[in-house]
């Protein structure tokens, strides 16, 4: 079969990549590597990915539409997995037409490429569990309301669910909506906490701790989410007429939102620890206060994503954490 994996140069767009050609399938990735962080590791991504058979890249916008039209009239997709995206809580108070752009306009155009597809089996894509927003209520739930965002990030997480909804009413196409609940990992991103710490630790600097340390996160393996988006590629969502009456938060649509997360909350400072043990180098801490668009917990009740796939996360946060570090490691004693 043929993917098309927008994003394909990010952290998990290049581990879900790598995962389907292994697997033998035909993966066409799409980026346009911007610099919201340093582009050397999109292409260190790439590189790992370019020669093998399998695999195409085309470096474009998501907001490039002739482009899209163009590929998916070249390569009869049977799923798009779309993950690209101006990612970030926290940019997005500093640079809000960048997720207008890319995440509005872009999901659009790929929106419109797949209602003209013929071939697409499946189009599944990238939510965010900021979407959750002041919800105060724990484990967040796909049926809890999502109206309060913080973010404009998260606002238009929350606007491509609608999106990806009308169209899959209007058209027909079987979508599936995924909310990631802070991924972690080898070949991850800069402007995570964790990549904050490791650098900042290993280079004698004090972290940045905000909120006093009084945070949770649902931390989530990579290797876990990428083994819960194939397996949602194969089960499609249809149609249930009916369905709505007993679970007034599903559609009709072929459409299903889920929750992706590690379903076991840690608290920051058991995080930071972790990462201590791993480098063998106590942090130094710079507390402070609560970020503007930050959320204090976060806890994704997976329920709905065990029974329609048997997903279940198996990665302690330990040995993430430690893989972590020796990607680390490794990466920059080469670069």
């Amino acid at each position: 079969m043929t993917c098309l994996v927008t994003g394909a140069a990010g952290f998990i767009g290049y581990h879900l990549s790598e995962r389907l050609l292994a697997e033998g399938h035909e993966v066409v990735g799409i980026d346009n590597l911007n610099d919201y962080y340093d582009p050397a590791l999109k292409k260190a991504r790439l590189n790992q990915l370019e020669g093998r058979q399998g695999f195409h890249f085309v470096r474009a916008a998501l907001e490039d539409q002739n482009t899209l039209e163009t590929l998916f009239s070249s390569y009869k997709f049977s799923y798009v997995i779309h993950l690209g995206a101006q990612a970030g809580v926290r940019y997005s108070l500093e640079n809000p037409r960048a997720y207008i752009d890319a995440n509005i306009s872009g999901t659009l155009n790929i929106l419109e490429c797949c209602r003209h597809s013929e071939d697409l089996k499946h189009l599944v894509y990238a939510s965010s569990s900021s979407v959750y927003g002041m919800n105060t209520k724990q484990p967040f739930a796909t049926d809890d309301p999502v109206d309060h965002p913080v973010s404009l990030y998260a606002a238009t997480k929350k606007s491509n669910e609608l999106m990806a909804h009308t169209y899959s009413h209007l058209y027909g196409i079987p979508a599936t909506g995924l909310r990631f609940f802070t991924v972690y990992g080898p070949w991850g991103r800069p402007d995570m906490a964790y990549w904050l710490f490791t650098q900042a630790i290993l280079e004698n600097r004090p972290i940045k701790v905000f909120n006093q340390g009084k945070m949770q996160r649902d931390f989530t393996y990579i290797d876990d989410i990428v083994e819960g988006i194939v397996r949602l590629m194969d089960h499609l969502p249809k149609s249930e007429t009916g369905v709505a009456s007993q679970r007034p938060s599903r559609s009709w649509a072929p459409h299903r939102i889920y929750n992706i997360g590690n379903n076991q909350p840690v608290a920051l400072r058991e995080f930071i620890s972790t990462i201590e043990d791993a480098l063998g180098k106590t942090a130094q801490k710079e507390m402070l206060p609560m970020q503007p668009g930050d959320v204090v917990a976060t806890w994704a009740d997976i329920d709905d994503l065990q029974a329609a796939i048997g997903y279940k996360p198996s990665t302690p946060l330990a040995t993430g954490i430690g893989n972590f570090v020796d990607w680390y490691r490794n990466y920059y004693s080469q670069t």
